[in-house]
């Protein structure tokens, strides 16, 4: 199995910025990419982010020009760099894993003061 854990959330005023990072461990093998996903108590979970290990990248448009992803393949992490945060950013975010076992973070709390 694969096992991811995330780390760098936190409160941050509107405008700031925060980076989230998520190491895998485990199967790391059979990871083709990492996915940052957001969750909002009583909404569905929505893909943020999305980068393959080829460096293919996805961003869900109320995030472009404002968060990147990236990964370090050598440290089995992927990383979601967030500037420019608004208050609608407010939300838990996961990091997924988009292999064959679909793992899931534990979630990081990200709040956006206004």
């Amino acid at each position: 199995q694969v096992q991811l854990v995330e780390s760098g959330g936190g409160l941050v005023q509107a405008g700031g910025s925060l980076r989230l990072s998520c190491a895998a461990s485990g199967s790391i093998s059979s990871i083709n990419g990492m996915g940052w996903y957001r969750q909002v108590a009583g909404k569905q979970r929505e893909l943020v982010a999305s980068i393959t290990w080829t460096g293919t990248t996805y961003y869900t448009d109320s995030v472009k020009g404002r968060f990147t992803i990236s990964r370090d393949n050598a440290k089995n992490t992927a990383y979601l760099h967030m500037n420019s945060l608004k208050p609608e950013d407010t939300a838990v975010y996961y990091c997924h894993d988009l292999g064959y076992w679909g793992s899931w973070g534990q979630g990081t709390q990200v709040t956006v003061s206004s």
